[in-house]
């Protein structure tokens, strides 16, 4: 392993790590979310009535996919190097381009239900 390989590795796992910290935040948050929607009886119309134009709604699962782009690439890049055989350079460029997926289709998500 290069020495440049063992400082990209060292990011990876860094950067897994925080934002499975952020993740593990966003999940429960998700889970109480779910959990008072359904206890209430809510609706899909009256959640979406709740979270359009809720700014706050929308921050919150803004960073939450955010902190997904973060860490699944980081994880997908590993998994092609090591069962995949993929080199470094490789893995990251397909891991950075299946995290761009993420970001663009979890934005407009966050942005259908908050905003449109």
């Amino acid at each position: 392993m290069k020495k440049s390989d063992a400082v990209i590795h060292a990011r990876r796992w860094y950067w897994q790590h925080v934002s499975a910290m952020v993740l593990a935040i966003c999940v429960a948050v998700h889970i109480v979310v779910i959990v008072y929607a359904m206890r209430n009886g809510l609706t899909g119309a009256e959640i979406l009535s709740r979270t359009h134009g809720n700014w706050a709604f929308g921050i919150f699962y803004a960073v939450f996919v955010i902190a997904c782009v973060v860490h699944v690439p980081a994880g997908l890049a590993n998994i092609l190097e090591e069962w995949v055989g993929l080199k470094v350079g490789a893995a990251s460029a397909v891991a950075k381009l299946f995290g761009l997926v993420i970001l663009v289709m979890g934005l407009q998500a966050v942005y259908a239900v908050t905003l449109s």
